[in-house]
């Protein structure tokens, strides 16, 4: 007999589950009571997206894009992915160049891949995109002279025209690329510009929570299935006390959980006007040291330079420090700018600690970046990015507007408050009805409902049980409270309440009990 196999989670996943998911539930309320005090909107997104919005977005030569994303094709041409299926697997083992009836049933998949796909095409059914027209003339030209050329060469001449053929048929996009979000910053931008929001009134401030997807390995904190908690501002306006008023919200919301030993690092990075010189700068110094670098920043000197100044690696970092700093290069825009911040900053009393190394690699981000970190968490302990990007929602294809934002990692933040012992102690069950005899169980069923309508959470066994089972049961619940109802209660129409903690017990009528309890949660 087989063995049944076992589902688990898949590798970078994992199931929260109570009571861990009810720390989870009051994390994410308290961030929307923080963030809606801040007149912040939550938007909800859609959990995949074109993969060309992050190609355009993140980059496509970044690790997120080019190694980590979920990506698939979004179709609905199943005959033809059968069909097309069917070609990519066929056997070479059937040819025979002696007999061309074994080449027969290839050739005719052929013509009905060409003419399935051709139809698709033309109805709009699969993308009408010049690589998929020209994948279809391909194949239709390697099918006109594919059976004399199978009858006239070497098998192995065959079979490499068979794979030529094979290859034009993988080509052929059978729907959109789409994509499971590794992060929610574009998603925000797509639905800014898609809504027309910068008609609307002022800047739009906008919240997300949810899970993102990255194939990242997994380790402490760090899952390939992530929540992130996230907010943007969408405007005309990059005032510093935007970003200020940002990042005070962030810290409010940070401490109101019990995040506390935390540390805010900022920088600013210039804009287009100051960072191109200053990156050909650090492109020419790291020229100079280019032999002492690992292959990763050897690589980055000419892709991305201020990638380079991300680097952990040890032996690196005696080279970084003698770099030149954006800092020195900012011009006089882009210095006002940072020194007003760091005001707004003063006004509300915040604490920071500027990191000339805080950069971001690519073109729309623009002066203000930060980071927050927490103890506890190892060398990965990162609990919070975001910055300024005043390019991106033009770059996407919508008005110039000015734009910043931070995510939060709810992983590693709960992580955090969990390891400084500063988790808060949530309500649980508060009541637990130990009724006996089929008599009660009427009074047991009216109560449980009255109780639960009062915002208590109240455990009522659906079938009789033994006294001392009842409360031993109420005891592994967890239970604060145990309202025993048996022949006595009934009769006399009081319930017994017994607090577990203690074993204090008292007699009360309904109305007593109801209002005792509900004083006792407002407690």
């Amino acid at each position: 007999m087989t063995e049944r196999k076992q589902f688990r989670a898949i590798k970078g996943t994992r199931d929260i589950l109570p009571p861990e998911s009810a720390r989870w539930t009051w994390f994410e309320h308290t961030a929307r009571e923080v963030f809606e005090s801040y007149n912040f909107g939550e938007i909800r997104l859609p959990v995949f997206e074109e993969t060309e919005l992050f190609a355009r977005s993140i980059g496509a030569e970044t690790d997120v894009v080019s190694k980590e994303m979920y990506t698939f094709q979004d179709y609905d041409s199943s005959a033809l992915s059968e069909l097309r299926d069917a070609l990519l697997t066929w056997p070479f083992s059937l040819y025979s160049s002696q007999d061309q009836r074994s080449f027969d049933s290839f050739r005719s998949q052929v013509d009905e891949f060409l003419r399935l796909g051709r139809d698709a095409f033309d109805a709009g059914r699969i993308p009408k995109s010049p690589e998929n027209d020209a994948s279809l003339r391909n194949v239709a030209e390697m099918r006109e002279s594919m059976i004399h050329f199978a009858m006239q060469r070497t098998a192995d001449e065959v079979r490499v025209r068979i794979e030529l053929l094979k290859d034009s048929v993988r080509a052929l996009r059978l729907g959109d690329e789409v994509v499971l979000r590794p992060e929610a910053t574009a998603s925000v931008c797509r639905a800014y510009i898609e809504h027309n929001m910068h008609a609307l009134s002022g800047n739009q401030k906008l919240y997300y929570i949810g899970p993102m997807f990255r194939r990242e390995r997994p380790q402490k904190g760090r899952y390939r299935q992530f929540y992130q908690i996230g907010a943007e501002v969408l405007g005309q306006s990059d005032a510093p006390a935007i970003d200020a008023e940002v990042l005070e919200m962030l810290l409010v919301f940070f401490n109101r959980v019990g995040l506390t030993r935390t540390t805010l690092y900022i920088n600013s990075i210039g804009d287009k006007n100051c960072r191109p010189h200053y990156v050909e700068l650090l492109r020419q110094e790291l020229q100079k040291v280019k032999e002492k670098l690992g292959p990763d920043s050897q690589r980055r000197i000419e892709t991305n330079p201020l990638r380079v100044l991300d680097s952990k690696i040890p032996e690196e970092q005696a080279i970084i420090e003698k770099l030149p700093r954006i800092s020195d290069h900012l011009c006089d825009d882009c210095r006002a700018h940072f020194a007003k911040l760091k005001e707004e900053l003063a006004l509300r009393g915040i604490d920071y600690k500027e990191n000339w190394r805080l950069v971001r690699g690519l073109d729309y981000y623009t002066r203000t970046t930060f980071e927050v970190t927490a103890e506890g968490l190892g060398s990965q302990n990162a609990v919070c990015g975001g910055g300024r990007y005043d390019g991106l929602v033009e770059l996407l294809g919508g008005p110039p507007t000015k734009g910043i934002g931070f995510a939060i990692g709810t992983d590693r933040s709960i992580l955090s408050i969990e390891e400084s012992g500063n988790a808060p102690k949530l309500g649980g069950l508060a009541i637990y009805i130990a009724w006996m005899g089929q008599a009660s169980y009427p009074a047991a069923v009216s109560v449980a409902r009255k109780l639960r309508a009062a915002g208590l959470a109240v455990e009522l066994p659906p079938e009789e049980m033994k006294f001392k089972k009842s409360l031993g049961l109420a005891d592994k619940l967890g239970a604060r409270y145990a309202v025993i109802i048996g022949e006595d209660e009934v009769a006399s129409r009081t319930f017994t309440l017994k607090r577990l903690a203690d074993g204090d017990q008292k007699k009360l009528a309904e109305g007593e009990l109801l209002e005792y309890l509900e004083s006792e949660r407002r407690r």
